[in-house]
């Protein structure tokens, strides 16, 4: 596997790893100023974790599934910071993360 693929795959589960687990009170925080429910919150938390887990197996199906769900949960936080008319600063993890994920569907043999 290419090297580029290897550190884009690190640093996705590095991100999510960092928002999701060590910054956690900041995601409640979000979820609870956007009206959304805490079951959501941990459905979104536990399959963006379970989703990078995947994109580091050595399993190129699990590789591509996990980056197709995180890709899929970043378009729907696209969606709410466009609903919430939050800044364009604000986006951007999310859209970052979203290409990053694509790159890794496309890229992973």
């Amino acid at each position: 596997m290419p090297l580029a693929v290897s550190v884009v795959k690190c640093l996705m589960f590095a991100s999510v790893f960092f928002v999701w687990v060590v910054r956690y009170q900041n995601i409640v925080q979000e979820f609870r100023a956007y009206q959304y429910p805490d079951w959501l919150r941990d459905l979104v938390g536990i399959t963006k974790l379970t989703a990078v887990v995947l994109i580091m197996s050595a399993d190129t199906d699990g590789m591509r599934l996990g980056a197709l769900a995180i890709g899929l949960l970043m378009v729907a936080a696209l969606g709410t910071h466009v609903k919430v008319k939050n800044p364009p600063a604000k986006m951007l993890p999310s859209f970052v993360l979203l290409l990053l994920s694509w790159f890794v569907v496309w890229s992973v043999p």
